[in-house]
């Protein structure tokens, strides 16, 4: 990929946003090694231009590297999707239940990030060619609205930690278009709909709903490219 092609105007960010994208949507496969000279060279930028792409990746958990080893890119095992989302559902129900409360009381609105987001996909659902990588981001960027906009800091920074394995998983979930559209523009709708409506029991229900259908999806797809793995747990576990 050329810099011509990149469209961010800070160049850091430009190759930032460029891989990550790649990795969210498979481009950049799980276990593949990134270095900062093969960063370099695939954008033509310097070193320290790569370095700071790598890094931030590595901070997210987009990539994962040991001490003194090579970055790569992360390759989920059942028990890390089984436990990301168990710990997605934690944060992200008590979110949306705060979230409706505030909405109740007049003190947040529902955020229009979120309303943002949501357009995106459901403008997608006449295309049935749509590329994967931007509805696994505006997928991604709902949710980050939704919880960033309830009341707590603390929650929201403890979610944006899981964040960049989450985007992992929801890109797994769009490239191989595990979920319908039509039902993710629906389920999220339906979150939409109970936080506007200051519902907060609807919104954690639909919210813990919509997140198990996603990771039970995952762990068949899962389970299907991988037969020969030993399952330690019978099947999905509650969030």
């Amino acid at each position: 990929m050329s810099i011509d092609a990149l469209t961010v105007t800070r160049l850091p960010d430009a190759v930032y946003d460029a891989l990550r994208e790649s990795i969210v949507d498979g481009r950049d496969a799980p276990g593949s090694p990134v270095t900062e000279q093969a960063i370099a060279d695939r954008f033509g930028v310097a070193r320290p231009t790569a370095k700071a792409a790598l890094e931030r990746l590595v901070a997210e958990g987009l990539l994962r590297r040991t001490a003194h080893k090579t970055a790569r890119v992360p390759e989920l095992e059942r028990a890390d999707i089984i436990d990301l989302y168990a710990n997605r559902a934690t944060l992200e129900v008590a979110a949306l239940a705060g979230l409706a409360a505030a909405v109740a009381a007049g003190t947040t609105p529902v955020p229009d990030a979120a309303l943002t987001a949501q357009r995106t996909l459901t403008d997608a659902l006449d295309s049935r060619t749509a590329p994967t990588a931007p509805l696994a981001r505006a997928d991604i960027a709902f949710h980050r609205a939704l919880v960033e906009a309830q009341p707590s800091p603390r929650l929201a920074r403890l979610h944006a930690l899981l964040m960049g394995e989450i985007e992992l998983c929801t890109g797994q979930v769009q490239s191989h278009r595990l979920l319908a559209l039509a039902d993710v523009v629906d389920q999220h709708q339906g979150i939409l709909d109970a936080v506007a409506a200051g519902d907060a029991e609807r919104a954690a229900s639909l919210t813990r709903a919509h997140i198990e259908g996603a990771r039970d999806r995952l762990l068949a797809h899962y389970d299907a490219t991988h037969p020969a793995t030993t399952h330690s747990t019978e099947g999905p576990t509650d969030g």
